[in-house]
């Protein structure tokens, strides 16, 4: 299993949502775009399997039928969303040059809602997400994850997460 990944390696026993990284006890196995992922409750009902039954079952109801390019269409659909919005720029010259220090500088466990209390706390403190970024001289995409709560997939160290702890006096890890 990946050193950062937010669900389980399969076998299930997973504690956070593959969807929107919520932790939860009850997880299930869901299909969303063409990935099989382990979602919580409220991402539940983006299971296409749920939702392709659930439109048969009204269609039926209601004597009309849908299209049966409705799944690929919004496969699609999420596919052009993955594209404009990557989790990943392309950009791997910080690895190549520096290699990787997951072990050196492990992500801590963070809490719930990271994202929005360093939003927050910058904004509070009156800085721009650039001005931070200067600051604490990191690239600003890197805030721009935190702030999004998407630091695993991004593989933010935990050094970062200790330095805005730091510098805006806010809590972020567990």
């Amino acid at each position: 299993m990946a050193k950062y990944s937010t669900g389980s390696s399969g076998g299930g026993g997973g504690t956070n949502c593959e969807l929107c990284g919520a932790e939860s006890d009850s997880l299930r196995l869901a299909s969303v775009a063409g990935a099989e992922l382990e979602v919580c409750p409220d991402c539940a009902p983006h299971d296409d399997t749920q939702q392709t039954s659930s439109r048969r079952r009204s269609s039926q109801d209601s004597g009309g039928s849908r299209s049966q390019d409705e799944p690929s269409r919004k496969k699609k659909a999420a596919q052009n969303v993955a594209k404009a919005n990557p989790v990943w720029d392309g950009d791997s010259e910080h690895w190549e040059k520096d290699g990787t220090n997951y072990d050196d500088d492990p992500l801590p466990y963070l809490v719930s809602d990271y994202g929005d209390k360093l939003t927050e706390a910058r904004q509070e403190a009156g800085l721009q997400r650039s001005e931070l970024a200067e600051e604490l001289d990191v690239p600003e995409k890197d805030l721009l994850a935190v702030e999004q709560a998407r630091a695993t997939q991004a593989g933010i160290g935990g050094g970062l997460i200790d330095a805005l702890e730091e510098h805006l006096d806010i809590e972020l890890a567990e």
